[in-house]
């Protein structure tokens, strides 16, 4: 593993006013307009998914945990284009958000015909904003390896490894570990 000399030096702490925008724009992007927050929640783990940040699809996964989402449906975000339990429409918003948040950018003029088969422009950009969202958390959580906190993990560890996710990179020590899950300490606004 790589040593990163107390990953806390680089976590958003370090500058407050960032912290506080990106925790703005956070709540900004789940806010319930016309897309459920479950299924927000949902794009954001695939997101994470696509990315290959497990930090991230821990938090995804555990944040549909505590919104009452059973388990079984959070494993089949894993495998969604051949679960029985989504819809054609959350398909369609998965498609996107999984080929979005590839590098290179996967998307296709093809993701859009079939997401206005299901959405209006308005709940399409809302989709997008939350695979850009999860896009900036990825890439930062990713880049310096953000400890995950416990509670996620020990979820994570017991539900998620059959679909296989792992902690990764994500380890360190135990000052590096982050208090608890960002809705757990008000990191983020319900």
């Amino acid at each position: 593993m790589t040593d990163y000399q107390d990953r806390q030096g680089f976590e958003l702490s370090q500058w407050p006013e960032m912290r506080q925008m990106v925790n703005d724009l956070a709540s900004l992007v789940y806010t319930e307009r016309t897309i459920p927050r479950e299924y927000k929640s949902m794009l954001f783990t695939m997101a994470s998914v696509a990315s290959g940040c497990t930090h991230c699809q821990s938090h995804g996964a555990y944040a549909l945990n505590g919104m009452g989402v059973e388990t079984e449906r959070i494993q089949a975000i894993w495998e969604y284009e051949t679960s029985d339990l989504f819809t054609d429409a959350e398909r369609a918003g998965l498609n996107l958000v999984r080929a979005a948040a590839q590098s290179p950018n996967a998307t296709t003029p093809e993701h859009f015909v079939e997401l206005r088969k299901h959405y209006t422009d308005e709940q399409i950009v809302e989709i997008m904003a939350v695979n850009c969202l999860a896009g900036w958390l990825n890439r930062w959580n990713d880049t310096i390896a953000t400890v995950t906190d416990q509670e996620s993990v020990d979820w994570a560890m017991e539900n998620l490894t059959q679909v296989g996710w792992t902690r990764g990179k994500h380890v360190g020590e135990s000052h590096e570990q982050r208090p608890g899950h960002p809705r757990s300490v008000g990191w983020v606004k319900e």
